[in-house]
């Protein structure tokens, strides 16, 4: 941190928060707003005078509440910047009446009390995603009792006690005596791998933290008592295994088992009941201090980023990466790219490997000097847009620009467009056009495949990036489907326009197939959302033609689903086999006569 900030070509805008970001892959406008400080940070020597006059006292976060600080303090001791900051809710001196200690302290006059936060914007060509992560909070399911009991800590207390810069000088005490405990239990996955108590899935750091843990305190207090409660140890890094037989072998003893009971006794310590599953018994230890080794959870300002950026998060709250295997560090928005527990739980070594990933594709895009735009992309015929800005609503890129009170056309960045089609599909009025999947290309592909013996095919509809994918995979894997599936390869769910399935049926078309990515997994952020929608109203309105909606399909098939793909084939037969050629003239008629 301290080589970056002293980098001549790297800034670091301390104290701040993107509140906006517009614009696309190599012209991002970032609008930054920039705290005050209250202090002269160019000028600031940390000297620390003005904190030891300042009156006001507040529990120091950096050491987890353990120990305290002032209302002028410095955040820890490797700050970037090497200078004090005052925090004005706490501080006495907005009106010098009350309190000017730490500006008559300070000889350099660093300090000043009128100083007003900034508001900056960057120009960027990319964005590195690196929002760290958030550590699970136990007091809101407390049967560990840690809000009740003192000598009950979380793993990041922990961590502050026996370092050597913590409120103790690295001397392991505990809260109620001060005395070093001779029996320490850690309990495993607080807050995950449980739906009830936290979070579903595994925080990845915890077992080799905890394993870290009791080799400090082996090597410390050789003759401490510790134990480790957990469900299973997951040492699955490299060296792992070693530290965690390292462990075992200095005497720490390993529970297979979590406490369903704690109770403090008399003199401040703790009695856990444990069912130990290894042995099938309730066993009862008397420990002097309970460790709560707490999970991992997203940044609290994931969703908002999200939001700005036009980014996909998973169903556990973190980032979702553009491919999970060819493209581990990219966002689905073009420019945009993730690093460290942003994407998921990740400890030390994974970070900085995928920071070093980030930061090369990030320069790699840089370096040409010059964007590459995708040759499928969605383009604006300017004498047929009403200007109603509904293209703009669709798009999961933010690419599209209208201004729907001078009624001017729509206007597309090619740079931010990813060809999904969306926008095309949407537009009431014909006025967007893709490239390489223009409305006629896909007529009239709808034309040859229904020319010849209509009512046996099965009309379909296929997003290139998972369910076609999903048919080459049912291919080569040599799985067995109905040979009359004719399918369309469309960019994304998303294109398929309603006036593509009226022209289907009045073609004589007896069942049609519209298939994507699974909600949440779309390649192009969330395009499927309004493929969901869109069937939802042409199915209400074949309800009300008399036309079966079950006639038309929609399924959510990946890449890897070549299984699922057949098996939906095989229904999709069956379906069309209740599909009468009097119901199919029923429904040219109608439509014929209709439209």
């Amino acid at each position: 941190m301290t080589d970056a900030g002293r980098h001549p070509r790297i800034t670091i805008h301390t104290l701040s928060e993107v509140v906006d970001v517009n614009g696309y892959v190599g012209n991002f406008n970032v609008k930054i707003v920039k705290k005050a400080r209250y202090v002269d940070e160019t000028a600031c020597t940390a000297c620390g005078e003005c904190a030891k006059v300042c009156p006001v006292v507040r529990p120091d976060e950096f050491n987890m509440g353990l120990s305290s600080r002032r209302a002028i303090y410095s955040p820890f001791p490797q700050a970037v910047p090497s200078a004090y900051v005052l925090n004005p809710h706490e501080c006495l001196g907005n009106n010098p009446t009350v309190c000017t200690k730490c500006l008559e302290a300070c000889e350099k006059q660093c300090i000043d009390f009128h100083m007003s936060d900034q508001t900056l914007t960057e120009q960027v060509g990319t964005i590195v995603v690196a929002t760290g992560l958030s550590p699970h909070d136990p007091r809101a399911l407390d049967e560990y009792g840690y809000t009740r009991f003192k000598n009950v800590l979380t793993s990041l207390e922990f961590e502050r006690l026996v370092n050597a810069g913590g409120p103790t000088q690295g001397e392991l005490v505990r809260p109620t005596d001060r005395q070093t405990p001779k029996r320490i239990g850690f309990v495993q996955c607080v807050g995950s791998r449980s739906a009830r108590r936290g979070k579903s899935y595994c925080s990845n750091i915890c077992c080799m933290n905890t394993v870290k843990s009791t080799l400090v305190l082996k090597e410390h207090y050789p003759d401490m008592e510790i134990k480790v409660f957990y469900i299973d140890m997951r040492a699955f890094g490299k060296g792992f295994e070693d530290l965690y037989t390292r462990s075992r072998r200095k005497g720490a003893h390993y529970v297979r088992g979590l406490p369903g009971h704690v109770e403090e006794m008399p003199d401040g310590s703790l009695r856990v009941a444990v069912e130990n599953t290894a042995t099938g018994r309730l066993d009862t230890y008397d420990l002097d201090m309970l460790v709560l080794a707490v999970g991992i959870e997203p940044a609290p300002s994931t969703q908002r980023l999200q939001e700005m950026l036009g980014l996909q998060l998973t169903s556990d709250g973190f980032f979702l990466e553009a491919h999970p295997k060819l493209q581990p560090v990219d966002a689905a928005t073009r420019g945009v790219f993730y690093a460290g527990c942003a994407e998921g739980p990740k400890d030390i070594k994974e970070s900085v490997t995928q920071a070093s990933a980030a930061a090369v594709r990030a320069i790699r895009l840089m370096h040409a000097g010059h964007i590459t735009a995708e040759a499928i992309t969605a383009e604006v015929i300017p004498e047929l847009c009403k200007s109603c800005g509904k293209c703009a609503d669709v798009c999961p890129y933010n690419a599209i620009s209208v201004d729907v009170k001078s009624k001017q056309p729509a206007v597309i960045t090619t740079a931010a467009c990813s060809g999904c089609g969306t926008c095309a599909a949407e537009c009431p009025f014909g006025a967007i056009t893709t490239n390489h999947f223009t409305d006629p290309q896909i007529t009239e592909q709808i034309d040859a495949l229904l020319e010849e013996a209509p009512e046996e095919k099965i009309l379909t509809f296929a997003c290139n990036w998972c369910s076609y994918a999903g048919a080459d995979y049912a291919g080569v894997s040599r799985l067995q489907y109905p040979p009359n599936a004719r399918l369309i390869r469309t960019m994304c769910s998303g294109r398929v326009d309603d006036a593509f399935i009226w022209h289907a049926f009045k073609k004589g078309a007896p069942v049609i197939l519209v298939s994507g990515c699974h909600i949440g997994d779309c390649h192009y952020i969330d395009a499927n959302h309004w493929t969901e929608k869109r069937i939802k109203k042409v199915r209400t309105k074949m309800e009300k033609r008399g036309i079966r909606p079950e006639r038309l399909q929609l399924e959510w098939i990946s890449a890897a689903e070549g299984v699922r793909f057949a098996e939906v084939m095989n229904r999709m037969e069956t379906l069309r086999q209740t599909v009468s050629m009097d119901e199919i003239s029923e429904t040219i008629a109608m439509l014929t006569k209709t439209r």
